[in-house]
């Protein structure tokens, strides 16, 4: 089966490592044509001693047992979570549909998402590929969009006017064919991975919509063709990376750490020759495409684990406060309104991928997206939620830290592939399956990390304690020691971060600034290799942030940024998308 979450490593100069039949570590060669496939993973750090599985199940228990804190300092909205997310699944892809500890034949490794800040997770291998042109509109240039559903029906309760129409532009274009519910639900997207919840779906229609209207605004100057899908492409990634660069990172990892390293150049990850010293990383030479440290995707980068919330208020219509009887934005929904994790609709279970009514999102589920973003930063208070009439507002992020809302102690079966199995309870827990991860792999501890990159561990206690964020209180004295002596390094990252206000500092902010920095330099569209490059789509020459990006693909309007309205009665349809 399918999994969603990576259980196979190409590790260069160690093989293919996976699970075998018990869930032990193994390590087998692939064949000469997988070694030699564009992507692969390599280890920046040593083989790490892991944790045994018992002391790994009672912090897994611990860091979802408690109750995490709100925000971070300063306060981060709530979109950058699923950005965070989609720009995962941009770097990463584990394209394998084969069981644990069994062969992978060379054609699903040769489908491995490209390493690189390229955007390949949207446009896929391009519109001339065979497999790949569905993607695409039948011009070969604009990108398909999907249809809402209007949400219609006798009361309890009334259905919302807003609600009450089908809207183009507002869903990921959905496969609409097969003989069951689960494939017509199917977004028609490179990566199934950003349809399994409703929060980065919605963030990859953005940026569908994104490219279609640069591709209006090229065309509009006289380019056609193959000529205006490439200059679109090369648009739409500068302005991806440099909103990457100036507002997404600095957002989670400490500044002065990402301005070192986007001013002087990686320390330890791929270095050039002649560019820096060399440390630990091996030699970058030109034409060198990147690969991708397992410290980093098995460890640093799954940070946004904890920012996720429990509860959104999502738009008019589902949010906290209201008196139609409808419930909020939870974590649940958002997962149930998806089509790879859940059934796009309220009836039926999330369970069985064959129940409930909607085969494509309803209209009523559309983000308000200026709940998730604050579009004050771009001077548009006209965009901000207003609390006293509108609800709440705009959500904030948790506080990045050691502790995850409750709901991911239980994850449901379709978001890591698990439909049709009964897994054990402790599998469901994602920090249980992030702590797991780096055992297969061998990761190099906290401790093992902070050495290489000549910083000052953290202390034991500083470890055990941490700054509000998981507490370890219920490991035994055994646990304790040995979590202390060998701290995995996702949650090592995690306890630094909580002594930096809640962005990543330390081993943490190195790895992902360096890695960011070279898949940026490795990507055929690079602002890094265009130093010259400035982006034309924000308000200056310096400045393109997520919310310019969003401005951009919704024409600037109210009405398609938050088409359920402020009121229960539209104003009127919104523009097609």
């Amino acid at each position: 089966m399918k999994r969603h979450m990576r259980e196979d490593y190409l590790v260069e100069g160690e093989g293919l490592l996976a699970f075998d039949e018990q869930h032990e570590p193994a390590a087998r060669r692939p064949s000469t044509t997988a070694e030699l496939r564009k992507f692969r993973f390599s280890r920046l750090g040593p083989k790490g001693v892991q944790l045994p599985e018992e002391v790994r199940a009672a912090l897994a228990r611990a860091m979802v047992a408690g109750q995490s804190v709100d925000s971070a300092e300063p306060a981060v909205p709530a979109g950058y979570t699923y950005l965070g997310q989609f720009v995962d699944h941009d770097l990463t892809m584990d394209a394998t549909a084969a069981a644990l500890g069994s062969d992978v034949s060379v054609d699903d490794l040769l489908q491995g998402r490209s390493p690189a800040l390229d955007l390949d997770s949207l446009y896929g291998r391009g519109p001339d590929d065979k497999h790949d042109k569905v993607f695409y509109a039948e011009d070969g240039i604009h990108l398909k969009v999907g249809s809402t559903a209007a949400v219609s029906g006798p009361p309890p309760p009334p259905v919302d006017p807003a609600a009450d129409r089908d809207l183009t532009g507002f869903d990921l274009p959905r496969s609409g064919q097969g003989s069951t519910k689960r494939e017509r639900r199917a977004a028609v997207i490179p990566d199934a991975r950003n349809d399994e919840n409703l929060a980065v779906a919605q963030t990859h229609l953005a940026f569908i919509r994104f490219h279609n209207r640069v591709v209006d605004q090229l065309a509009s100057g006289g380019l056609s063709g193959q000529a205006l899908f490439r200059a679109a492409r090369s648009v739409v990634v500068k302005h991806y990376q440099w909103m990457l660069w100036h507002d997404f990172l600095p957002r989670i990892v400490n500044p002065a750490v990402v301005d070192d390293v986007f001013t002087n150049g990686r320390r330890f990850f791929e270095v050039s020759p002649g560019y820096n010293r060399r440390r630990r990383g091996k030699w970058v030479q030109p034409g060198d495409r990147p690969t991708m440290p397992i410290e980093f995707s098995v460890a640093a980068y799954r940070l946004g684990h904890s920012m996720i919330r429990e509860v959104y208020d999502w738009n008019r219509i589902f949010r906290t406060g209201t008196d139609t009887g409808l419930p909020a934005g939870t974590l649940q929904l958002l997962f149930q309104f998806s089509g790879t994790s859940g059934i796009l609709s309220a009836d039926g279970t999330i369970a069985d991928p064959e129940s409930g009514s909607f085969e494509r999102l309803p209209t009523n589920w559309i983000a308000d997206f200026r709940r998730l973003y604050d579009f004050a930063e771009a001077g548009r208070d006209d965009l901000v939620v207003d609390p006293a009439t509108e609800g709440p507002g705009l959500n904030l992020t948790r506080r990045i830290d050691t502790q995850l809302v409750d709901p991911l102690r239980n994850l449901p079966l379709g978001s890591f592939g698990g439909h049709g199995t009964a897994p054990p309870e402790i599998e469901l827990n994602l920090a249980f399956r992030n702590l797991t991860r780096a055992v297969m792999v061998r990761l190099a501890s906290g401790q093992q990390m902070a050495e290489l990159f000549d910083m000052v561990p953290l202390k034991p206690d500083e470890i055990l304690n941490g700054r509000g964020g998981a507490s370890l209180d219920d490991l035994t004295d055994e646990q304790k020691e040995a979590l202390t002596t060998n701290t995995p390094l996702w949650f090592y990252i995690l306890r630094e971060a909580e002594f930096n206000g809640g962005r990543l500092d330390g081993v943490g902010a190195r790895i992902v600034a360096e890695v960011f920095h070279r898949a940026m330099q490795g990507s055929r569209i690079s602002v890094l290799r265009d130093p010259s490059w400035r982006p034309s789509l924000g308000p200056d020459d310096e400045t393109f942030r997520m919310v310019d990006l969003l401005l951009f693909a919704f024409e600037g309007k109210a009405e398609l940024l938050n088409p359920i309205g402020s009121t229960s009665v539209p104003s009127g349809p919104p523009t097609n998308g």
